[in-house]
């Protein structure tokens, strides 16, 4: 079967991680006001982007291989280093490796949270 269309929502989000990274520190202040600082917002951003991930992979987990919520993490991760070199191209703005510590933070967190839904839904199915 073709599951192409199941990544359509991961792209749409890295697009809108995209276009935010494209902003000045002064706009998403703008944009954004009740964030005291961006760190929690790279925890949300990549939060919601490994769940997507996670489930654009969902029908290519298979028992004995690698646990596709390891897998979503390390996209997250590659996506994260790729946004910090964007934003090296953006006046005023610049790479930072607490970004990329956050957003593994937000991924990981992702993958707890569909980890845990998974094990309510079981225990009240038994």
């Amino acid at each position: 079967m073709h599951y192409w269309w199941r990544w359509l929502p991961s792209f749409g989000w890295m697009g809108v991680i995209f276009y935010l990274s494209a902003r000045s520190g002064s706009e998403l202040q703008g944009m954004f006001p009740f964030f005291d600082s961006f760190n929690f917002g790279h925890v949300i951003a990549y939060f919601i982007l490994a769940v997507l991930f996670y489930w654009a992979l969902l029908p290519f987990q298979r028992k004995g291989k690698w646990d596709i919520r390891i897998i979503a993490i390390l996209l997250c991760f590659v996506y994260g280093l790729t946004d910090e070199w964007h934003q090296s191209f953006v006046p005023g703005r610049m790479p930072d490796v607490l970004d990329i510590v956050n957003d593994i933070i937000g991924a990981t967190l992702g993958m707890l949270a569909v980890t845990l839904i998974q094990k309510l839904r079981l225990k009240r199915l038994s």
